[in-house]
């Protein structure tokens, strides 16, 4: 059951990566790169509670965390064109 979760994620993963390259706008491909991180994140956590691997939990969190830090800084850039920090 979680494996079919995970393949699930992986396809949604293609679809948003579909939309990376394809996407009209930077916003758009600003989101679709946030949602296949997340999914990223959850089959992390999907594959840790399946293996019993409590350190990936902590793994996936961190990268969630440094994940969305990343966003946040893209789209400052995105939306002023440079970066004050």
């Amino acid at each position: 059951m979680i494996f079919v979760a995970a393949g699930i994620l992986v396809i949604a993963s293609v679809a948003c990566f579909y939309r990376v390259i394809v996407g009209p706008t930077a916003p758009d491909r600003l989101v679709a790169v946030d949602a296949i991180s997340l999914f990223l994140a959850l089959t992390m956590v999907l594959l840790a509670y399946q293996y019993r691997l409590a350190p990936l939990y902590d793994v996936a969190l961190v990268y969630a965390v440094l994940q969305f830090a990343d966003i946040l800084i893209v789209a400052k850039y995105i939306e002023r064109g440079e970066l004050h920090l």
